[in-house]
């Protein structure tokens, strides 16, 4: 079956942040599409984590983004013809926490990668993953789009902001000339799926609720958020990146990746719907006081479906029948379905009619 016009057969792809929720499956996709995958990291977090268990056989590098001459090294080395950047500190409480390792990670992060690319004779794209939270929230009944002004109350948003802002700057700086990298950034929705155990998101703390036995405390039952399952955002990741290495200039700049309407939903309307796959699921909401975070937020995906011919395939019901499904498989049986999911939802595609599932 060919996919994204075969741009990824034999191609060779550095994944920053390969060992993190999306990063993992971005390496599994990549490879069942023939790339040659490179992965530079910090070693998983939590145990159990998705990138181990997935016990994938690709060249790894286990460093800090923040530290620039080892990036510099590493892109010499692997001389990578497209590189997708994740690598990031990606959690809105922990930034409150740790706010300085979130601007330097986030921001000077970015700069690092983006300068060892500048010196890599071989590399042809680069995609800048950011967030749906770069965006100065203005709480607003509509979907942002991607020239929205940019922004951020917590640390962890106004970083991705200001990464943004150094993307842009690199763009026009040093990738202006016929010969440069094809540099975009891509921001997603709130994804969501099988193999994420990070702190303080809403599936892992249901998942470590249910399997400890304990109530689920819930911050902001009526915040509303654009849920998406992760192999959504990295189709649009994976169909960006194929335009890029065709050479399409005019793809280059940002882009959002977010569900359809029905997509934007509110905390208590994941918990709801979740409840179908774990009836004895159970929460209350903590009323202590809580760190600032966007209470509405919607992406504008009109840009990525005209321009890309990226589409959603799964609606909010089937992003948490696939979600439930996964863990429950996990919990039960000890065994993964990413493999079985993924090519579930490339079938899907075809069904759809979408475009890279049949280019």
């Amino acid at each position: 079956m060919k996919l994204f016009a075969e741009q990824y057969r034999d191609c060779r792809v550095l994944i920053t942040g390969h060992t993190g929720f999306k990063g993992s499956w971005l390496a599994l996709w990549l490879t069942k599409l023939g790339a040659n995958v490179f992965g530079y990291s910090l070693p998983p977090e939590s145990t159990p984590n998705h990138w181990e268990l997935l016990s994938m056989d690709i060249s790894q590098y286990f460093h800090d983004i923040r530290d620039a001459e080892t990036m510099a090294k590493t892109v010499a080395e692997v001389r990578p013809e497209i590189v997708f950047h994740l690598a990031a500190q990606p959690l809105v409480r922990r930034s409150y926490r740790e706010p300085l390792e979130t601007w330097s990670t986030n921001v000077m992060g970015t700069a690092n990668l983006l300068e060892a690319c500048r010196h890599s004779p071989n590399l042809r794209a680069i995609v800048v993953v950011t967030t749906d939270k770069c965006y100065e929230n203005q709480e607003w009944a509509w979907g942002y789009r991607e020239n929205d002004r940019l922004g951020g109350h917590d640390p962890y948003s106004a970083s991705k902001a200001a990464a943004e802002l150094v993307v842009n700057s690199y763009r026009k700086a040093f990738f202006h000339h016929a010969e440069a990298p094809l540099l975009a950034s891509a921001r997603a929705g709130n994804v969501i799926g099988g193999g994420d155990w990070s702190e303080d998101r809403l599936i892992p703390d249901l998942v470590r609720s249910l399997t400890e036995r304990k109530t689920l405390l819930i911050r902001s039952p009526s915040a509303t958020r654009p849920w998406q399952h992760v192999l959504e955002s990295l189709s649009g990741y994976l169909l960006l990146g194929q335009k890029l290495l065709q050479g399409k200039t005019e793809m280059t700049g940002a882009w959002n990746f977010g569900p359809e309407t029905e997509g934007n939903r509110t905390v208590a309307d994941v918990l709801e719907g979740l409840q179908a796959n774990w009836p004895k699921m159970t929460w209350q909401t903590n009323d202590q006081p809580q760190p600032h975070e966007a209470n509405l937020l919607y992406l504008d995906n009109a840009k990525a479906k005209t321009l890309l011919g990226w589409k959603p395939v799964w609606n909010f019901d089937k992003t948490l029948e696939a979600t439930g499904q996964w863990y429950r498989h996990y919990y039960q049986n000890g065994q993964l379905s990413s493999e079985a999911q993924l090519a579930y939802y490339i079938t899907t595609a075809r069904i759809a009619g979408v475009e890279w599932a049949f280019s």
